[in-house]
């Protein structure tokens, strides 16, 4: 088949290239040429811009025919709207991929989330400033907008985190590299947690499986296969690394005490107070053909990029810095030895 995608060149984006090209599909891609331009010299690009009204915007694409779009690059429905509407007769199948984070911040305070969860809203849809706030509701808008222009013939993905290598962002990565430094490693809460993730690979293959078997609607797209813990996350990382380590497991209220966040300083972690993030429901897509491959594998692989890449000394750019994960550490212990003298002193009076 003939394809198109509009980015292609980040993250989640050379994932899918190489996904379609090993299947056999010719690909185009169509964006600023800014991110990553060296990559896929030997295929078609299209130079131009999500905002039609930018000079040039998306006159490339006009007139053109493809089987299939993916949109791995939308994010203000404006932009949406305007690729969807000017592709809509040349193109069958229109893939958007989008986000779990469509679904409000109260859907996950129980799990289950699934497709017909109802979406988060925004006051005021013209906004195109996107932040944490902004970002789900504008994502769901986004897919609105597309099946408004393809009604019927549009893909929606909602992954949840996106993991592997060429990871920008460090939201897994911090875990095996973290690890592979070794040493006392500090963790969340009990590790008992659930968590979710997608390796970019899985993602990618799943996505050309939706175009080639022509499977429309919405699809949560996340995993594993099987339910996860913090401490197997972690656990699992630690698997594959080479240098020793010690993890100390920190109480939920005292990371709250010390202002240590999930996602930014524990990636991966959600509290206790919202269990669904890390139990969102897959099997629609799993039904179709989303699989998974090994923990250890994205692990393995993550690690060796980064190392490859960036050197295993390089700052992480989500986690704990290493000052602030020691004094995490050492104001925990004092927390632990503290508590077991108040033990000891009480069970002696209770004794006298």
């Amino acid at each position: 088949m003939k394809l198109l995608i509009l980015g292609g060149t980040g993250f989640l984006g050379p994932h899918i290239v190489e996904a379609a090209l090993k299947r056999g599909h010719e690909m185009t891609l169509f964006n600023r040429g800014k991110t990553n331009p060296h990559l896929f010299p030997d295929l078609e690009k299209l130079d131009g811009d999500r905002d039609p009204n930018v000079e040039e915007g998306l006159t490339p694409l006009q007139g053109r025919k493809w089987d299939a779009v993916i949109d791995t690059s939308g994010y203000v429905p404006r932009h949406v709207k305007a690729s969807a509407e000017l592709l809509a007769p040349n193109v069958k199948q229109y893939v958007f991929v989008s986000s779990i984070s469509v679904y409000p911040m109260d859907a996950f305070v129980n799990a289950g989330v699934n497709e017909t969860t109802p979406v988060g809203t925004i006051e005021d849809p013209t906004v195109e400033q996107v932040n944490g706030e902004t970002y789900g509701p504008l994502k769901a808008l986004c897919e609105q907008a597309a099946e408004a222009a393809m009604p019927g013939r549009v893909t929606n993905i909602r992954p949840g985190l996106i993991v592997g290598p060429m990871d920008p962002t460090d939201r897994f990565s911090y875990w095996p590299v973290r690890l592979e430094r070794g040493g006392e490693v500090a963790a969340p809460g009990d590790g008992s947690t659930f968590v979710q993730y997608i390796d970019a690979r899985d993602l990618a293959a799943f996505i050309i499986k939706t175009i080639e078997d022509g499977h429309p609607g919405v699809y949560n797209a996340t995993g594993p296969a099987a339910p996860l813990t913090m401490a197997g996350l972690v656990y699992g990382c630690d698997a594959v690394t080479s240098e020793p380590s010690t993890i100390t497991w920190i109480d939920e209220a005292f990371l709250a005490e010390r202002q240590v966040g999930a996602w930014s300083d524990m990636p991966g972690w959600s509290p206790r107070e919202l269990p669904g993030f890390g139990q969102v429901k897959v099997d629609k897509a799993r039904a179709i053909g989303l699989t998974y491959r090994p923990l250890a594998e994205t692990a393995r692989d993550t690690l060796d990029w980064f190392r490859k890449e960036r050197g295993i000394d390089d700052r992480l750019r989500a986690g704990l810095s290493a000052d602030r994960e020691t004094e995490l550490l050492a104001a925990w212990h004092a927390r632990v030895h503290n508590a077991h003298e108040e033990a000891a002193v009480g069970a002696g009076e209770s004794n006298g």
